[in-house]
Parts: C-alpha cells; structure tokens; sequence
C-alpha cells in the first residue's frame, strides 16, 4: 500500500464522501496531480443512512442544490436512489420551497461506494486513525491502529458521532457511534492536547417497526410530487415508488412514556451533551409542550427489498419496552412489531469558532473539520462542509488562495459564517431564517447562484456551464420581451374578468400584469405569442423543461423584483463592510471602550472583518463603532 498522500480524508459519511471525491476531482487537473486517500474504519458503511433515509428538508434541499451547483454529488446519489420526491412548502413563497427525498437505505450506500470506487485519483483504505500526526503545528500525517503511518499535507477529519461516541437506550449504554459499529476513541483527547477546545453533543433516532405489523387502513396516506422533481442537474427525471402514511400519538401514548422518563438517560442526567433543539426525541416534547394532546408522526419505508419503516417524529432513547408500550397506543400500530429499538448517541464535537471560513483549524495549518465534529446535525449541513473542506484541502497543498461562500450568496455561506461566529452549545441545524437574503438564496436558482465557481473549480464541465448561460440568456430575452410586449385592452380584458381581475383601461404589459397576485406570467406569454418569438415551436422534452425553468424564474423576478432589488442593495452593503479588514495580529486588549464580552468574542474569533465582527454573537452595534473609529 502506498503510505504518502497529498490529502488523507478521515471518515466515510456525507462529509467525507463530498471532501474525497471534491479533492480528487480537483486534485488529478493541473500539471502535477494530487493524491487522495478516504480513510473508513468500515469500507462497507461508506454513505450509510445511519437516521433518516432521506435528503433534503426545509432550507437543507437548499444546501443539496448548492452542492449540486458547485459540483457536488449527495443530490445525484438522492436521484438515484430516491423512493419518493416532495417539494416543501408549496403553499408559502417560492423563498422558502424545499425539495425533499426518501430514499432506499439499501440503495444509497451502494451507489455513494461505487461512486467513492470509481473516482480517479482516490485510494479507500479500510482501518482506525489512532492518531493525527502534527509536527510544529503543521499536519504530517495519520497513524492507524495497525501500527502503519500514512504522510500527507492535509487531513480532512469528518468524525460524525464517533468520536468517543456512547448509545444510550433506558439505562443500557453501549460505546460506538453508531448501531453496530465502534467508537473512535483517542483522536479528541490527542487533540486537545494541541489546545483545541471540544464539548459534548446528542442526537437520536426513532424505532423501526416491521411494514406487515402496521394496519395502513387506520392511517393516513402521504403521497409524493407528480411530477416529482430531480435534486440535480446530471439527472433527467426521477419517479415515485413508495407512498409514505401519516398517524399520530395520543394523550396515552405519553402517559405510557412518562412512565420511562425515570429510566431516560436524558432526564436522569446519563447523557451530558446538548440534543438538538429543533429535533426533539419524542419525550423531550412530551416534557416542552405538556399541553400538547398529540404529536404528528410519518411512517417512512425505508427501502424496496426491506420491510423496515422509520417511525419520523418518535426519536427516543427511553427503554425498549416503554417504546414499544407507546407505540402500540398509536392508530395503525396497535399490534406493531420492533425490529430496532431507537437509541441516542453522545459524542465529542469541537467549537468551530476554532475554524477559518474554508474550515481549516486556526490552530493546526493542515488540519480540516467537517460534518457533526463542527457541532452541526444532519447530513446535508455534513456534505456541504465537507465539499468545502476537501476544495480548500486541495487549494492548500497548492498554495491557492481559500475558497469560501457569502452570507449573500449560499446558504453554505450562512452555514459556515453561523459556526465561525455564533459557535455552538448544540447541534446547529440550518433554516431559511438564518438567511438574510432567503429571497436571493432560493433552491431553484441554485445553478445560477453558483454554477460559476463549480466551473472555475473544474468539478462543473464546460458543456453543463454553456447550457447555464443559453438559458441565463433565454431569461433575459423573456424579461424583456414582458416588458416591451402590451396588451390592448380588447386583447386581455376578457381572459381578466375571467380571471377575477380588473379589466384594463389603457395599455399594459406583460410585466405590469404578471405583478397581479392572481396572474401567472405563462398564459400572459402565450397570449403574446412568445414562443414564437424566440423561435421555440417544435421543442423536445428537454428544451420545453428548459423553457419551464426560464419560465419560473422570470415570473419570480417580475413577482418580488420590489423585494429584490432591497435586498441587492442590503447585500451592498455588506460587501463593503466585508472589505473593511481588521489585521489578524489586532491586540483587542488595547481599544478600551469595547465592552468586556466583545474584547473577549474578539478576541476568541479573531474576525477578518467589520461585516463578520458585526455578526458575532455579545458584540453589538456600539463596539462595532468603537472598532471603527479605532481602526480608522
């Protein structure tokens, strides 16, 4: 085996798969190409769906899309094996619709491996890293538990919950990081001891319950998208396989479960870490929302060739047998049969306030975090991370300047700036909320957004980025085609009254109309005879879903374009805030009128900036003025 490498990745979960392929890609384009390696204690659990069988969520399918943009691959494994497609949030604004996936738990390991198998340039070394070597605060390598030592430039550390990891069930504690697989024991301690600050973390996973014990007829059906909508642009369409079923808890449900809380190790103070709070097991609701008489559960498949189903909304780690006690109070599972009890998993995690923007460690040159190591939840905010650690693995070893993502451009960006700045006492979990700019930052114009630095990049091919600007030209051809294009009123008042809306007295164009909160800007395009004018008559199947997209994307820019162009001019400003540096070396100690808590966050983060010293959590708008004025 060979034992020098350019970059080592450690763990093969969502973030170290988008960091080894990331860097690999990356790594074999230039004149000297470099050396990969993925380091997994387990080659058979790379991509693992280890809680949920499913990609994407509210403000997450926004991180798949961006990934998907920057030349990411955990959309294209979804597609592959997705069970069932939803857009959430239809009903509200197009800044806050979030694609959604179940997928096959069987499926997505497979297709994760042999993409991980098939990447040129990445060597997948089966073994336990014992050690990150570092010599004058530089990595120089790993060593494994069979005694052998990799050499390297960079380290990708994508530690999931297995670092000193424990599972808890009632009162049975069991060390490893995941059902059936070990701990990684003695990296988080070896790292402390190079003086990076770690804490303790939970999260948890519901019960699976066998599909021919649950009586579907008492349930509700929760059916996919049609058409259902793929993830990523390599991807032509996908489609619907399984139907997912809706139920409920009832007020002796938690009863039954209160009766445990005596035996949780939550309650009984077993578990240290923070669990998260947007993801609460099932008896933390029952104790937050005590006049709640039911919670909403989905009953989700887990794959075609299993009758496993996830019980969605019942995350618990009470004993087995109150589990199983509650869940036969619910409607549809009165005879249900257990096939995995679920559990919680404690485990280590470090502060990211110890992270630069392209997740290199501050205090060892070398050294990437990436995934639940940096305090995050979830496998999307993982994959995101670890993208953007392996390109700045491979923008190192070269000497290239950091690639790093705005607040203003990618919720990646929000993700990333939200750790540096705010840290984290618990799993941090990204929401459209945390975006300022949610109405720029949509899921369907991810592409547009980004796509340009997947292509400087070299993971977006030229033939993908040309199809990009046709259709970026196609949109600017339809905006002003509506805008220049007017009706008569002899010509639309009829189809308006149709629609409910005020006939028109006077000439009006197409734009003027499509702000009306009741018209769609298609029938207002057809009526005008667009198509025709960009010479679109007989279309294929592609170009008529290329003209869709043009079409959406014009009428949300015509729709919100008061909203905008304020945001466009609130991200002005923050850029030139962004480009008021502060030197790296600022004694904060010395500004006195700071406040006691802002010297301290100060000096903790070190911020790069104004924009980012504005963001950080106890310093407030006097401090920042104070700072101003001192660095003037």
């Amino acid at each position: 085996m060979n034992n020098t490498f350019d970059i080592i990745v450690i763990g093969g979960g969502h973030a170290g798969i988008e960091a080894s392929v990331a860097a690999a890609s990356m790594g074999k384009q230039g004149t000297k190409p470099l050396t990969v390696a993925l380091v997994s204690m387990d080659t058979h659990s790379i991509g693992r769906l280890s809680c949920n069988p499913a990609v994407g969520g509210s403000a997450k399918g926004h991180l798949v899309k961006e990934l998907d943009a920057l030349g990411g691959v955990m959309g294209m494994i979804a597609d592959r094996s997705g069970l069932q497609f939803k857009m959430l949030n239809r009903s509200k604004g197009p800044a806050i619709w979030s694609p959604r996936s179940q997928n096959d738990k069987d499926l997505y390991p497979q297709y994760a491996q042999e993409l991980v198998l098939s990447t040129p340039n990445l060597a997948l070394i089966q073994g336990s890293v014992v050690e990150i070597v570092v010599s004058k605060d530089c990595v120089t390598g790993v060593k494994l538990a069979d005694g052998s030592e990799l050499r390297c430039q960079a380290v990708v550390l994508c530690g999931g919950t297995f670092l000193n990891g424990v599972m808890h069930t009632g009162l049975c504690k069991t060390v490893g990081g995941r059902f059936g697989e070990q701990a990684a024991t003695g990296i988080s301690d070896l790292l402390t001891s190079y003086g990076l600050e770690k804490g303790r973390l939970k999260t948890g996973t519901p019960p699976r319950v066998a599909l021919e014990s649950i009586d579907l007829s008492k349930t509700e059906i929760a059916e996919g998208d049609e058409p259902p909508l793929p993830f990523s642009h390599r991807t032509p369409s996908v489609q619907n396989r399984i139907v997912c079923y809706s139920t409920y808890t009832s007020t002796r449900t938690h009863e039954i479960l209160r009766e445990g809380f005596e035996q949780s190790p939550m309650f009984t103070g077993r578990i240290q870490g923070s669990g998260p709070r947007y993801c609460p097991s099932i008896e933390d609701k029952i104790h937050r929302f005590a006049g709640r008489d039911s919670h909403h559960l989905v009953l989700e498949p887990e794959g075609l060739n299993t009758n496993s189903v996830y019980v969605n909304g019942y995350s618990t780690s009470l004993p087995e047998d109150v589990q199983l006690r509650g869940l036969r109070t619910i409607p549809g599972l009165e005879n249900v049969e257990l096939l995995r009890a679920g559990y919680a998993v404690e485990y280590d995690f470090f502060f990211p306030f110890q992270l630069r923007f392209s997740l290199e460690t501050k205090a060892i040159s070398g050294l990437f975090f990436a995934g639940q190591i940096n305090g995050t939840s979830g496998y999307e905010e993982a994959a995101t991370q670890g993208f953007i650690a392996g390109v700045n693995a491979v923008r190192k070893v070269r000497g290239e300047e950091e690639f790093t993502l705005k607040r203003s451009e990618a919720y990646i960006g929000v993700l990333i700036d939200d750790l540096v700045n705010k840290s984290t006492e618990e799993p941090y979990r990204i929401f459209t909320s945390a975006a300022e700019y949610r109405l720029l930052l949509r899921q369907d114009n991810a592409d547009r957004r980004l796509m340009r630095h997947g292509h400087t990049l070299g993971l977006i091919d030229s033939a993908t980025y040309e199809r990009l600007q046709e259709r970026e030209e196609l949109i600017r051809q339809t905006l002003d085609f509506a805008r220049v294009t007017r009706f008569r009123p002899a010509e639309i008042n009829e189809y308006l009254t149709e629609m409910q809306e005020t006939p028109i007295s006077e000439f009006a164009s197409v734009e003027q109309l499509t702000k009306r909160a009741t018209l769609a800007l298609k029938p207002l395009l057809d009526k005008a005879h667009w198509s025709a004018h960009i010479g679109q008559q007989d279309m294929t199947a592609s170009q008529t879903q290329t003209l869709d997209a043009v079409v959406e994307q014009t009428e949300i820019e015509i729709k919100y374009s008061g909203y905008i162009e304020r945001q466009m001019k609130e991200i002005s400003i923050f850029a030139a805030n962004e480009e008021k540096r502060i030197p790296e070396a600022l004694d904060y100690s010395v500004i006195k009128s700071l406040s006691t808590e802002a010297r301290q966050k100060l000096t903790r983060i070190r911020p790069h900036s104004l924009g980012q010293a504005s963001r950080i959590q106890g310093v407030s708008a006097a401090d920042i003025s104070v700072l101003t004025l001192y660095l003037r």
